[in-house]
């Protein structure tokens, strides 16, 4: 129903308009606790998809990425679709606006989308005031940026970066800091490691068991990945999130979107999001949790990231095109898949490609 009928009204219109729809009546259901009638329908449950990550129990490996939820509006409702675990944000230290709309366009015959919102978010004090007394009834990531403004840089970045971890690691399971995001107003991905590693270092400082991992660009060079790599051993950083969206624009249609600034995410993504999972995943054997995004449109693109050395999966591209149905879809497959390669349970098919 959602692709065929749908799906062609909601792309006639705005995506920014419609995604900002999304979120109120996401909000309205999930606060009226109408959701719990979703569960019926969207929830699929198999013991063989369990497994402990981190520390961290979840029922199911698909998760929702950061940059749905930026303001932690819908944490009544994504359980009740059938996610196994959800990620807010990127939540910055101070409010910020974004850039300039339009911000959001489909490249519909490439089944992505490009995304230029530039950290829009409420900041990190009013969103820790909407989460602080909340119960999620799946694990939690907390997503922080730095905050998009050209005069912040430098080590004033570091210290943005740091006023958000302070205040919000407290909340949720484990915490995701966006060193990737390509759209902030300085033009510089933190994935600098000498800026890096005066945040970490600082972090090091205040940091008591807090879960944390990195959020990686698939355009990374070899020479800052190899450098991060060690300084995520160093400093004991748990995983990485691979990946972010994708500045490069090879291979993909003649489309008159093209000519907006900003990432691109879902299928143009996802062989270098593979590509990457499976070299961070031989390089360090194995010894950081992954999780994996990036052109996640069914159960086998799920359980190719996993194979290549992701415990966990996200998305959300593939849901805006195939609809909320998606989730309990992918878990099913994967499950199917499992039973056709003889695993009993999901942990172990984890770097089966890249052993």
């Amino acid at each position: 129903m959602y692709k065929q009928i749908l799906r062609p009204i909601l792309f006639k219109g705005d995506p920014e308009r419609v995604h900002n729809t999304t979120l109120l009546i996401g909000r309205f259901i999930g606060a009226s606790g109408l959701s719990q009638l979703l569960r019926k329908r969207f929830v699929f449950k198999d013991r063989r998809l369990e497994n402990e990550v981190m520390g961290i129990k979840f029922e199911n490996p698909v998760g929702l990425s950061a940059g749905f939820d930026k303001n932690a509006q819908l944490i009544e409702i994504i359980p009740d679709i059938g996610f196994g675990f959800m990620e807010v944000g990127s939540i910055t230290a101070e409010p910020c606006l974004g850039n300039l709309k339009p911000r959001l366009h489909r490249l519909t015959k490439d089944k992505g989308i490009i995304v230029n919102y530039g950290l829009a978010n409420n900041g990190s004090v009013k969103i820790y005031n909407e989460l602080k007394n909340k119960k999620v009834r799946i694990p939690l990531a907390i997503s922080i940026a730095k905050t998009n403004n050209p005069l912040i840089k430098g080590d004033l970045s570091v210290d943005d970066y740091f006023k958000t971890f302070e205040l919000m690691k407290g909340i949720g399971n484990f915490i995701v800091i966006n060193i990737s995001c390509p759209n902030v107003g300085d033009g510089r991905s933190f994935e600098d490691p000498i800026l890096l590693k005066k945040l970490l270092k600082k972090i090091d400082k205040i940091r008591k068991n807090e879960i944390i991992l990195l959020k990686l660009s698939p355009d990374i060079n070899n020479k800052n990945l190899d450098e991060i790599i060690k300084l995520a051993q160093t400093y004991k950083i748990n995983g990485f999130i691979i990946s972010n969206l994708t500045k490069k624009r090879e291979n993909l249609s003649e489309d008159k979107n093209l000519r907006y600034p900003g990432g691109i995410s879902g299928k143009p993504v996802k062989n270098k999001s593979n590509n990457l999972i499976k070299e961070i995943y031989k390089k360090t054997k194995g010894r950081f949790v992954i999780i994996g995004s990036g052109g996640i449109f069914s159960g086998k693109d799920a359980y190719e990231k996993i194979k290549n050395g992701a415990s966990l999966v996200q998305l959300i591209t593939g849901m805006i095109y195939e609809g909320p149905g998606i989730i309990k879809k992918i878990n099913k497959e994967l499950v199917e898949l499992m039973k056709k390669d003889g695993y009993k349970n999901i942990k172990e098919v984890i770097g089966e490609n890249a052993r």
